[in-house]
């Protein structure tokens, strides 16, 4: 049977080890969180992904400033020193106008690769079998369950990332929409929803928008059409060739 590759998207690993007391408690700690996902997912082989810069959806937010609620700050010195320890000894990779979630989503295939995330967008939104390393939990998501979700936070919008959606609609108003409409039919429910809300012009542009904002890209296409850029064949690597992490 063929090793799967996990597609380990790397940004929380950082926020979850920078609070340790010093930068090697937090190298200790990180390792063992990656060889703990390749032997829950029984595989050698891996890909990492980092977020670094401001991906294409800043430009696109034009209601509110993308992930404008979030706190300001300087980040600890270790955060720094992480990332860089991710990219140098793990070959962690990066394209400066994706995310992280993005870049596990296009590389994803059911049969060969598990998405190894702690990030709801991720697990529900993109289809296959996925692990969450801050549970320790798999998750299965079909083709359907993956297009409702994201027509709910079409809905619902993402406080979290500061995308407003329409305004006071939640997850049980979402759910009560999208009660039995064919998944074919959601885009037109949504989009009728936010008309009903904005009115046609505003509805339309606030409709295009938030998708924009909200949807995963998940195909080489999805990031050429956004971006422009080309992306390569995945590059894997296998643990049992990196000695010096053991």
């Amino acid at each position: 049977m063929t090793e799967k590759i996990i597609l380990i998207d790397g940004d929380s690993l950082i926020y979850f080890e920078m609070g340790k007391p010093t930068l090697e408690e937090a190298i200790d700690s990180l390792d063992g969180r990656i060889h703990e996902m390749m032997n829950r997912c029984g595989t050698t082989k891996y890909a990492g992904f980092l977020t670094i810069g401001k991906c294409f959806r800043y430009t696109q937010a034009k209601t509110k400033k993308y992930k404008g609620n979030r706190k300001k700050g300087i980040k600890p010195i270790i955060f720094y020193a992480l990332k860089a320890y991710l990219q140098q000894e793990w070959k962690f990779e990066y394209i400066s106008e994706l995310e992280a979630d993005d870049l596990v989503a296009v590389y994803a295939d059911y049969q060969n690769t598990i998405i190894c995330s702690p990030d709801k967008d991720v697990l529900y939104q993109v289809d296959g079998r996925h692990y969450n390393y801050r549970t320790a939990e798999f998750i299965e998501t079909t083709p359907d369950e993956a297009e409702t979700f994201l027509w709910k936070q079409m809905l619902m919008g993402d406080p979290t990332d500061g995308i407003p959606g329409i305004p006071k609609i939640g997850e049980k108003t979402a759910n009560k929409w999208l009660c039995d409409v064919p998944i074919l039919d959601m885009p037109t429910v949504v989009l009728n929803k936010y008309i009903e809300k904005f009115g046609n012009h505003e509805g339309i542009l606030k409709f295009a928008e938030t998708f924009k904002l909200v949807y995963i890209l998940k195909t080489k296409e999805d990031v050429l059409r956004e971006t422009g850029i080309e992306l390569s064949n995945l590059v894997i690597n296998d643990i049992k060739q990196e000695e010096q992490l053991w």
